[in-house]
């Protein structure tokens, strides 16, 4: 093995160092239905070397050039590419072509919504998307209606996908150890993934309903210029806490009836 990569705070990085811990999230992969895996944020491998024994395509993508050459060093393998590249900008159809993938890794913090936000974007080809966060956001993605974590990532990863949170990760088998907990979800595209409303009409419903999560919809809609009668439908006297996926689904197929009826 080389010199070991030194964890880099502006990348957010904690090298998970226990094995066990590292194997369990390797098996968080169904593995039904894809025959490849990018994993992010690989760091010095520890759960590279697990994905590569299974029988899929991995591509190990870091924006760590150390962490990068170490891969490069210590885990020659057939199943394995190597990527020196940043998620969120990548161009993921560079990947693997039009195959379905899933998504996996121990997340950097400081990114790791925005990688939920991103692998939305992509979710034609991602059947399956598990992974470590830190605890409250592994918990928030998971949160069902009523739960003051709930909120817009829980809305629209459950839109499309069923959430489960796994187990629960010490700071003590990270180097170094994290302030906090971390958490391990897995999240499976449903079988009708296909929306019976606009999609970007929900993503903005949820998320001008959140902005404001104290108010009653009838106040923090206001911005999509209800009509008096749709005002009068109960739904409006409720928190957007309140309202699980189904009923964000059903509450905007109601507004796009209603900017049709009211134009």
């Amino acid at each position: 093995m080389g010199k070991e990569v030194r964890a880099k705070k502006h990348l957010g990085q904690h090298f998970l160092k226990d094995e066990a811990i590292a194997e369990k999230i390797g098996n968080t992969l169904t593995l039904q239905g894809y025959k490849n895996v990018l994993e992010i944020g690989p760091g010095m491998g520890v759960l590279t070397k697990y994905l590569i024994q299974k029988e899929v395509a991995v591509i190990a993508m870091d924006l760590d050039s150390e962490s990068i050459a170490y891969l490069e060093e210590n885990y020659p393998h057939e199943n394995l590419r190597i990527l020196e590249a940043d998620f969120l900008k990548y161009d993921l159809s560079q990947l693997f072509g039009r195959e379905p993938f899933a998504i996996t890794g121990n997340f950097p913090y400081n990114i790791s919504t925005q990688i939920v936000f991103k692998m939305l974007e992509w979710k034609a080809q991602i059947p399956e998307f598990t992974g470590m966060f830190q605890k409250e956001v592994a918990q928030r993605i998971c949160a069902k209606e009523g739960s003051k974590t709930y909120g817009i990532l829980s809305v629209l990863a459950q839109a499309f996908y069923d959430a489960e949170y796994l187990f629960t990760v010490p700071p003590s088998v990270f180097n170094p150890p994290p302030k906090v907990e971390s958490g391990v979800l897995r999240l499976r595209r449903k079988e009708n993934d296909t929306l019976p409303c606009d999609e970007k009409m929900l993503y903005k419903v949820v998320k001008t309903a959140f902005q404001q999560r104290r108010k009653t919809l009838r106040n923090s809609l206001k911005s999509f210029n209800l009509s008096e009668k749709i005002k009068e439908d109960t739904i409006f006297g409720q928190r957007p806490e309140q309202l699980s996926v189904s009923q964000f689904i059903a509450l905007t197929q109601k507004l796009e009836n209603d900017a049709i009826s009211t134009d």
